[in-house]
C-alpha cells in the first residue's frame, strides 16, 4: 500500500494534566489504534505528554483566509473581551 493511499492523522500532545493540547504533527496510519501507536512513537519518545489525541485530517474542518472579515472582525468592537479592558485591583499580588 503506498504511503499515499494511507490516511493522514493529526496528532494533538497534551504536556500536562490539565494543560491544552498542542499540535505536535501528523502521521500516517491504516486505522485509529496505528495511529496512536505511531504519534506516540514519534512525539512522546522522552514522556513529553500525558495524553495524545489522533484526528484523522480529513475531518477537520477550517475557515479560509478569505473569510477572516467575517469570522474575526465582529470582535473588534467588543473591547471587554480582552484583558487589558478590566481594571486589576491594588490588593491582588502577583498578577
Amino acid at each position: 500500500m503506498s504511503e499515499k493511499k494511507i490516511p493522514a492523522w493529526e496528532v494533538f500532545i497534551q504536556p500536562k494534566t490539565g494543560a491544552s493540547f498542542q499540535h505536535a504533527g501528523n502521521v500516517h496510519a491504516t486505522d485509529k489504534e496505528m495511529a496512536l501507536q505511531n504519534a506516540r512513537e514519534l512525539y512522546t519518545r522522552r514522556q513529553e505528554g500525558t495524553c495524545i489525541w489522533v484526528v484523522k485530517t480529513e475531518n477537520i474542518v477550517s475557515s479560509s483566509p478569505e473569510d477572516q472579515a467575517s469570522f474575526f472582525d465582529p470582535a473588534d468592537d467588543k473591547v471587554y473581551r480582552y484583558p487589558a479592558f478590566f481594571k486589576v485591583s491594588k490588593k491582588a499580588k502577583g498578577l
